[in-house]
Order: structure tokens, then sequence, then C-alpha cells
């Protein structure tokens, strides 16, 4: 089955051709954004436990390190998700995407084994980011127990786009409430009773909830997998089949947006590691990114749910658009309300569990970051739009030059500027994004004059 770029092969949420109002959008979107918003939460708790053991700064930069790692080998795998919702629609589409994700997760797996050697490791963490020794040994043990995240995310992501193109998108917020359970009791466990490095010990329970999430999907996708199974093709009414050619073509744009888009985290943190006071902004970032987190999660969540409810025309443009633009004000306002106030001093040291000196350094890049939850949620709404219509060329594009502009603005305010590492990596992330968000907007006023999309799509 070729993936056209002239039609959707998206089903849509609501078969009617009824108005689609802030109500339907929010029951829809809700399930998935308290996934995200749980999966929000998995941060700063990690950060918490940790800042809380023996060597906190050197734990709390070891552990972003090796999470910046395992997100980079994470990165081809993550857009499963919606490759399983667009393209799984039968027996045997369900075999062969099954049998591709495998692959791919094999693949990053024995990647990632091949960068834990310790000689290609040292070379990369000493030779490469500049880490002292004892950071380096912290984030090669933690490296080691994130072996299985990066397949399992890819596993559980497969099998959570089927669910969500059967319009059963709750069932992915019970996988996430499985995820957390098993993430938290791991790391308690350890906490109180095991004398391991706070970096091993976050290391350890992110690997451990997400196996068991990954579990949990494929537990609840059993009967629709079943079902996919034992279907009987009638004689006359088979389908073309999916060819791996059509799956590679269709997947690989938006695996090489993740890769792009991921690989800003180990960059910034290379970046970082050649900066003023590199181990207190290594400390820092990951706090930052786990907060930021809990407000752009608004935008994760709703790329899918716009994906599923524009329409075969993009006819509910409108509405998703008004409805985006609400979301995202309200999560970049109650952030700036966080991070303007004493509530951040409240958040970083007493719940963060950071030293005031490692407060005072996050309060202006915190500030500076407030924008980008509003960002995340533009970035969300332009890239399904382009994803519907099939043309995922400019998606990839945009965090190329995203990427591209962070690389430089890290460059430039690091080795010229002199700037603290950690508001550096602030000041590029917001003119990354920004960027992004300008070729976006350009895209798609090309996309609605080439495809003279119905009324209801144009702005």
């Amino acid at each position: 089955m070729p993936v056209s770029k002239s039609h959707v092969i998206l089903r849509p949420m609501n078969p009617d051709k009824s108005e689609l109002t802030w109500k339907k959008i929010a029951v829809f979107w809700l399930p998935l954004y308290s996934t995200w918003l749980m999966m929000s939460l998995e941060g700063p708790f990690i950060a918490a436990i940790i800042a809380r053991l023996t060597d906190a700064k050197f734990n709390l930069a070891a552990y972003g390190v090796a999470f910046s790692l395992g997100m980079i080998f994470e990165s081809p795998i993550i857009m499963m998700l919606s490759a399983a919702n667009v393209l799984v629609k039968d027996r045997r589409s369900f075999l062969k995407l099954r049998r591709f994700n495998n692959i791919l997760n094999i693949a990053i797996t024995v990647a990632l084994l091949l960068v834990i050697v310790p000689p290609v490791f040292y070379w990369l963490t000493r030779g490469l980011i500049g880490l002292p020794w004892h950071v380096a040994r912290l984030t090669h043990l933690a490296t080691i127990l994130l072996l299985p995240w990066p397949a399992a995310i890819g596993y559980r992501r497969f099998y959570q786009g089927i669910l969500i193109g059967n319009n059963l998108p709750h069932r992915v917020a019970y996988g996430t409430l499985v995820r957390l359970s098993s993430m938290t009791a791991t790391a308690l466990l350890l906490y109180f009773f095991a004398k391991l490095p706070g970096a091993c010990v976050g290391a350890a329970a992110l690997s451990a909830g997400v196996v068991m999430e990954a579990a949990a999907s494929r537990f609840m996708a059993r009967k629709v997998i079943t079902k996919l199974l034992d279907e009987v093709v009638e004689s006359g009414a088979e389908k073309p089949a999916l060819r791996y050619r059509a799956i590679a073509g269709f997947y690989f744009p938006l695996a090489m947006t993740s890769v792009l888009a991921l690989a800003i985290y180990p960059l910034i943190t290379f970046f970082m590691g050649q900066s003023r006071l590199p181990i207190e902004s290594l400390a820092v970032l990951p706090v930052l990114n786990a907060l930021t987190f809990v407000f752009r999660s608004a935008g994760l969540s709703f790329q899918e749910a716009a994906i599923s409810l524009l329409g075969e025309n993009g006819e509910h443009y409108r509405a998703l658009r008004s409805f985006a633009l609400l979301l995202g004000c309200a999560a970049s306002f109650l952030l700036s309300l966080l991070s303007f106030t004493p509530a951040a001093i409240l958040w970083f040291h007493h719940i963060s569990g950071l030293t005031l000196e490692l407060t005072r350094l996050a309060i202006l890049p915190i500030r500076i970051m407030s924008i980008l939850p509003a960002l995340a949620v533009l970035l969300a709404l332009q890239r399904s739009l382009l994803i519907k219509a099939k043309n995922t060329r400019p998606v990839t594009m945009a965090t190329a030059i995203e990427v591209t502009v962070i690389a430089w603005t890290l460059f430039l305010a690091i080795f010229l500027g002199h700037m603290v590492g950690v508001l550096a990596a602030a000041l590029a992330a917001v003119c990354g994004r920004l960027c992004a968000n300008l070729y976006l907007l350009h895209s798609i006023n090309q996309l609605k004059k080439k495809l003279q999309l119905a009324v209801g799509f144009s702005s």
C-alpha cells in the first residue's frame, strides 16, 4: 500500500461531518495530555531523588549526560507512534510494521552497546565533552543501566499508536500510570535500601518504568491485535500489500526529525562542557528541562490529537487553531507565573532540592524559557497539518534549522560571549524554536496554495 502525498489515510475520530467544538477536542486530547503530563512529573521526581543523595551536583550532571545519550539512541524510534497510528490497518500491515519496528529496536540497542564499550565511552565523555573523570565514571554506570530504555520506548510506542488509531487513547494514559508507579517504586526502594550513586538510582528507575509500560501497552492492545490477526479478507476485497519501501519512505523522514530534535540535548551538553560553570550548568539543566517539560507537554500531546481531528480536507483547522491559541497562551502564562515570582525559589530549592547557589543560577534561564510551552503548541499544530497532508519534508527541514540555530547561538554565546552554559542553553533553545516555527509557517502557507484544501483549512 503506497503512502500517497495527495490524500490522507488517517481515520478521523468523528465519522460524521458535525462541527468540531472545543469540548470534542478536549475529550480526545485530555487522555493524551494526561499521559504526557504524568511523564513530565518523572523528571522532577528523579531529579529530586538524586538531589537528596550524596554528591548531588556531580550525580545530577552525570544523570543529565546519560539521559542525553539515551535520548539520542531513542530518537530513531520515537515516531513509531505516528507510524502505527497511520499505517496499521489490517493483518499484513500490522505484521510488516511490527517486523520493521523490531529491526529498528535491535539496531539501536546494538549501537548503544557499542558506545558503552569503555574506550569509546570515555573518549566521548572525557575527550569530546570534557567531563571530569569522576563525573564520566558516574555517567558510564548510568548509561549502562539505560540500555533497555530505547528499545522499550520503540516497543511501547508501536502499540500505543495502534491504540490511538483504534480510538483508545485512554489506554495510553493507563500505561503511563504503570510507568510512573514502577519508576517511583524502583527509585524509592533504591533510595532507602541501596547504596548506589544518585545517577544510577535515576537511570535504573527510568529503565524499570519504561519496560513495565511497554509490557502494559502490549497487554492492553491484545484484543485489537487479535482482531487484526484474525481478520479474514473477502474475495476481491484484498488491499494492496504494504511494502517495506513504502514504510521506509513514510517513516524515515519522521525518524530524521526525531534524530535531529533529540540531538539538541547532547549538543547542548557538549557546549556546556566548554562553558563557564560547566558542572553547575550540567547539574541545573536536567531540572530546568524537567520543569519546562511539565508545561510543554500540552503541545507535545496536541500533535496526535490534531492529526486525528483535522478532518479529511482540514475542515476542522479553525477550531483546532483557536483551541491551540488558548492552550499555548495558558501554558506559557503558568510557567511565567512560576518563573517571575518567589514560587521559583520554592520549586528549585525546596521541592527540587537544589542548593541556593544552583537555584540562583536557574532563575534567569527559566524566565527566558517561559515562552517555550506556547511555541511547542504552535509547533504541534504546524506539524499536524503537514503530516496530515503527507508532506513531512518541511517538518524535517524545520528541525534541521532549529538545531543549526541552536548550535550557532551556543557557539557565539559561549566562545565569544563567555556566557554561563545554562544561560546560553536557554537562549539558544528559544532562538532555535522561533526559527523553526517561522519556517513552518511559510511552508504551511505554500501547502495551502498547492493543495487547494477546503475553505476551513485556510487561515
